[in-house]
This record gives structure tokens, sequence and C-alpha cells, in this order.
């Protein structure tokens, strides 16, 4: 579990003047090598690290015959490190330690289907325990405690597949004991003594209701009320083990979100606040639960420090000067730390923070092949939308086009628009393996936080609402115009490409403003938003009235007319440019049928489109594998389009799942049988 408080909460997202210039010729310079698939997008070395509470042990996450792996080591001996599971097939990639420290606990899911189980290996040795063996059931971990070390706490949907009840979980037999029957309530708080202290109700208005739970029984009035407005920017973070102190992420009667202390009473006191960005992450002392530092993140992201607690270790990280640091897990006796520093033109790496003694120990470089790769800068800088609006965008340019490093190009390129998925999410500084990867293959790649991006305000958030496809895309291309006058680009060499919400972006891209984008990528992209919102998990109940207001409600007649005018596949007979198009059969939040029906629509118009299926894969590519071989033809169609470099697909295909259902004779060195 990722912190010391567990919130179980539903997914909302969908978990979604030309330059006058001539063109510089896109390849990179011959003497920067081309840096192979394999190296940015095959199983890291080792990633993922842990410090076990007791500080005895370290966890980590690497291959084990080419599957991502739970490793451990001795904390006084690394080098010791040795496997404990040995998945073949689907990586393991989300783990956290029990808190009595002698086992790791760990979710997978099958094939991408999104209903993970829960699983726990010991230290010692043996063979993993699958806690929750049940078929189509989703785990959500709620909560864990400092001094009970033999349980924790769960959500199961597996007697209504809508709501999660609550579960006592006992490590060392496996019991599952109901705490609290789930018949309406969509996330829950629970203290140090694994208790319940709140439940919270979806609001039709799309907001949420949180009730104090007095043993086992929800309160009639609410403890916190907030509307849609609010629904995103307000929720519950974490409480503190004396069970006194309620930390909240709080935006009402303000626009950006504050971290907000609640005592018993019920009274709030302001912890921190930032009149730019949404104050969303904090670092808790792990004996106590207070907050001890909160990150802000507007262009880059940085620690405050709360009181003095942590401030000289803050300041002392910071001065290392070894790239943006996150701190990753701390031993309950709080003198060593793992840090993680990013210094984005390098691979990330990680290390043993040893608080009493002030000094750094390397643990890992999490990609080691990359060391001395031709990475480049990212970019960091706002693009004025064209009503007014400050999106924060970041963009990465071919090594050599920005000759002194002022962060401008010397000359235009190719460029691709790279759109972040949810739409509730947003892009940020740090090592972007994308951006790396098409920078070294000579592209500028521009990421824009468009409206209804998280993170900067319930204002700029709200300013999505209903714009699918309108506004949203706006943003986009102004992002593109910016690009263009400032002589990054020529707007006949601008590709679009996304996941997700990226992957509707860029249907829309080409259906909708057909002569924009020389082409496109769409990966895991809904078409139809009636179609979409009318296949979503079941779990996602307690988010779908958030997600009608600010899509558009599929029950009404209104709703339906609104979502079928922002659908691309009613337009798709528009789309003049190529396109190619990643799907995982298993895909619980996209249905496959979204990427079916607008390929089926395309090929019923003669319109050219490469089409790839993944049967093994969700809703995006989690195996390397299957990951490199979408890559490969990624890379292959972009090139004859944009112009630039491209590593040959070759044999990248072999040992994927990847079938190429349509379009094959569409991209360089694809047959449909590679």
């Amino acid at each position: 579990m990722p912190s010391k408080t567990k919130i179980l909460l539903a997914a909302t997202g969908i978990a979604l003047a030309a330059a006058t210039a001539a063109l510089a010729a896109p390849k990179a310079p011959g003497d920067v090598p081309l840096i192979e698939r394999t190296k940015l997008f095959g199983n890291p070395e080792k990633t993922g690290g842990l410090l076990s509470p007791d500080g005895k042990w370290i966890s980590f996450i690497a291959p084990r015959d080419g599957v991502l792996n739970v490793w451990v080591a001795p904390a006084a001996d690394p080098a010791a490190a040795r496997p404990l599971t040995a998945e073949k097939i689907r990586p393991i990639r989300q783990t956290f330690w029990a808190p009595d420290s002698r086992q790791i606990l760990f979710v997978n899911d099958k094939g991408g289907d999104e209903n993970f189980r829960l699983y726990g290996v010991a230290v010692d040795g043996g063979a993993a325990r699958d806690y929750t063996p049940f078929d189509k059931v989703r785990v959500m971990p709620i909560g864990e405690s400092t001094t009970i070390k033999d349980r924790i706490l769960i959500g199961l949907n597996n007697r209504d597949p809508r709501w999660h009840d609550v579960y006592s979980l006992d490590l060392a037999t496996g019991k599952l004991t109901l705490v609290m029957r789930n018949d309406g309530y969509g996330g829950f708080l629970a203290d140090d003594a694994l208790t319940v202290r709140l439940a919270s109700r979806p609001r039709p208005d799309g907001g949420d209701d949180w009730f104090r739970v007095v043993n086992g029984t929800v309160e009639a009035t609410p403890l916190v009320s907030y509307g849609h407005d609010d629904s995103l920017t307000t929720a519950p973070l974490g409480i503190t083990t004396d069970g006194k102190t309620i930390y909240w992420m709080d935006s009402r009667d303000r626009d950006t979100s504050a971290i907000m202390a609640q005592d018993a009473g019920g009274k709030m006191t302001l912890v921190a606040q930032d009149p730019r960005v949404d104050v969303r992450r904090a670092l808790f002392n792990p004996g106590t639960g207070a907050i001890e530092a909160y990150q802000q993140d507007y262009l880059r992201s940085e620690y405050v420090p709360v009181g003095d607690a942590v401030k000289a270790d803050l300041a002392f990280l910071k001065a290392q000067n070894k790239g943006e640091f996150t701190v990753t897990s701390r031993t309950e006796a709080d003198d060593k730390w793992l840090v993680a520093f990013d210094p984005v033109s390098a691979p990330a790496s990680t290390w043993v923070y040893d608080r009493r003694a002030k000094t750094l120990k390397q643990l890992y470089v999490s990609r080691p092949a990359l060391v001395g790769a031709p990475l480049v800068p990212m970019i960091p800088t706002v693009i004025r939308s064209r009503d007014g609006l400050d999106l924060v965008s970041y963009l990465t340019l071919p090594k050599g086009v920005d000759a002194n490093g002022d962060g401008t190009a010397d000359r235009p390129v190719p460029m691709v628009l790279f759109v972040h998925g949810g739409p509730w999410g947003r892009d940020g500084y740090g090592y972007n393996s994308y951006h790396q990867w098409l920078a070294n293959r000579g592209y500028a790649v521009l990421s824009v936080n468009f409206r209804a991006s998280t993170g900067f305000g319930k204002k700029f958030l709200a300013a999505g609402n209903m714009e699918w496809g309108r506004k949203m895309h706006d943003d986009l291309l102004d992002a593109v115009d910016w690009a263009v006058k400032r002589g990054v680009t020529t707007k006949d060499k601008v590709a679009i490409m996304g996941g997700s919400y990226g992957g509707y972006a860029t249907l829309a891209g080409l259906a909708f403003t057909p002569e924009t984008f020389a082409c496109g990528v769409d990966i895991v992209g809904p078409s139809n938003l009636n179609t979409l919102l009318g296949s979503i998990p079941a779990y996602w109940e307690a988010g779908k009235q958030q997600m009608y207001r600010r899509m558009g409600d599929p029950t009404t007649p209104e709703g339906q007319a609104i979502l079928k005018e922002r659908s691309p596949l009613f337009a798709a007979d528009k789309i003049k440019r190529p396109l190619l198009i990643g799907q995982g059969a298993n895909d619980p939040r996209v249905n496959i049928r979204e990427s079916d029906q607008v390929v089926d629509a395309m090929r019923a118009k003669n319109i050219p489109v490469t089409y790839v299926v993944f049967p093994d894969e969700g809703h995006g590519f989690a195996r390397p594998v299957n990951n490199i071989a979408f890559n490969a033809v990624t890379e292959n169609f972009l090139a004859p389009c944009l112009g630039g470099r491209a590593e040959p697909i070759g044999d990248a295909l072999k040992g994927s799942t990847a079938e190429i259902r349509h379009g094959a004779n569409y991209v360089t060195g694809l047959t449909a049988t590679n």
C-alpha cells in the first residue's frame, strides 16, 4: 500500500501565422546514435524499490526469465538480492510491504482485465499466496496499521460488482472477516486501529458526502459535503495514528485545493496551499501520520517542508543536484529513506538516504543501458489558449536542434503532439521514454495540459466540462499554432498521438480537423462516447454521475446528442490522413468495440487505417514485448509520414501477441504475419 492510511475511491478517469523558415532535415544529426527500442521500452533492470517497515530488507521489481518479478535483499547487503516470485507472463508492477515486514504484498490481473487479485510472498521464500482467489472481482487496499501487524483492510466487490465491501484480512491464515457491508459508498478512510472512520456516498449532482462511521454505523449527517465542482479536488488524504486529525485535500471556497487538518470537533485548519496548483501529495511521518512536507507541482515539482521535522533532510537532498527527487519509502524508525532521483536526460536512480549520517548510497540505476545514451532535456513552458488559459506544457527537441540550450529550436523539425490520457490527469516534468524515443528519431515532442487536466485548480478542470472534441481540442490546436509560430515545426509536419483520452484526441484531430495533422496514432482511444459510457466497469458506479456531468449524460436525449456530436466515429468518413490504432482485447475501460467500430467505418469508406490488436492486453500494453512491438510499428508508420528516422521493425513482433487485423501494407516492413 502506498501510504500508511488508505482511501478506497472509485476510479473516475478513463483508469480516460505559419512559420516561414524552411523545414530542417528531420533526421537527427548523423553522429547521434539511434537508441534501440529495447533500451527504452524493455524491462528496467530494477524499479519500485521499497524499504521494509523494520528497515531490515529492501524489495524491488526486476526481471526473472524476462518477466518483472518481486525481489528482496538484506538492507545491509543489497547485492545479495534474490527473486521471490516466478511470474511467467504478466509483469508484477505494484508491491507494498506487509506491516510485519515478513512478506511483500502485490496485486496483479489476468490479460489486462484489471480484476486485480491480492497476493503475498514471504521474505523467507515459498510460493506466492493468492489472498483473493475470486473471478471477476477487483481488490482495493483500504488500510494498514503501525501497531496491528498481522492484518490489513481491503475492499472486495464479490457480492455486488458496483461496491466494495470492507474486509479484514488475516495475513497469516488468509481468513477474510467482513467489517462493513457496502450498499452505496464509494470510498473509505481507516485509522491506525484498522477502524473505518469515514465513508463517502456519491451524490446525484456528481459530488460526495463524507460521513463519520461510529462503531460500524454510518452517521446520518455528513461531516464534509461538496458538489460536482469540487469532486476531483476534495478528498481525505490520511489520518494521524492517534486518530485525532484527518487531513484533507480541500478546494471548497477556493480554486486550488489546499491541505487542511480537521480536528475531532470538525474544525478545519490550513496546512498548505498554492495559488497556482492543487496541493495533493504529502510526506507523512511513518510513526505519527503527521504531514511533514508537501509537493507543489506547477512547471516542475519540489517538496515544501511543513515545520522543521524534515526541512534539513529535504535541503540536503536538493543540494545533491542529481535531479528532481521523490521520497519513495521510509522505515518505521524513520532513520532510512529510499529516494528516487530523476535527472531527465539520464536514467533515474534510487538511493538509500541515511538521515543520521546525512549520506546517500546508490542502490540502483533503473535503466543502466541508457547511461551515456544521447538523451535530451525536457523544456517546461506555458502556452496561452485562445481564450486566455495558461496551458502548462513540456517540449522535447531532438539533439542538435537547440545548440545553445536556451530552450528554443534553432530550426523547425517535424513534431509529434503527444496527448495525455485521463483526461483527468496531467503531464509533468521528468524522464519520459516516449519523448526521448521520438526526439531521438528526429521529432520535436510537445505534451500539453489542456483544460480538464488535473492539478491546476477546479476552474481549469471545469473549463473542460462538456468540451470533449471542442475547447479541449482547441487547446491542442492552439499548442500546434504556438509551436509553428515559434519555429519548432511547420504546419504540414505535425502528427498527433496518445493513449486513452489521448487516443480519443487523435481520432478527434483526424476526424474533426482533417487538415491539421499529417497522421495519427491512437492507443486504446474511444471513438463513440455513448458506447464508451455504456460499457464502463460496474465498479465505477460511484463516479458515474461525475463523468456524466463532465462529458454528457447518455441517459438523456440531450446528452446522447452531445456525446454523438463529439464522437469521432460519426465523422470517420472525413479522415484524410494515415491512422494507426493499437488496442488491448481485454480493455475494461475502453472496450475493443471502440476501436473495431472506427476501423470498420474507415474500411467501409476505403480510408487507409492500420489496426494492431493484442489479445492478452487491456488498457495499454503492460508486457514489454507487446509495447516494443507496437512501438516498432509506430515509428515505421511515422517515418514516411513525417520523414524521421526509424529502427526497422525486423523481428520486433516475434514473441509478442500482436495481431495485424488490417492495413499491414500501410507500414514499412510490416506484414500480416510479422
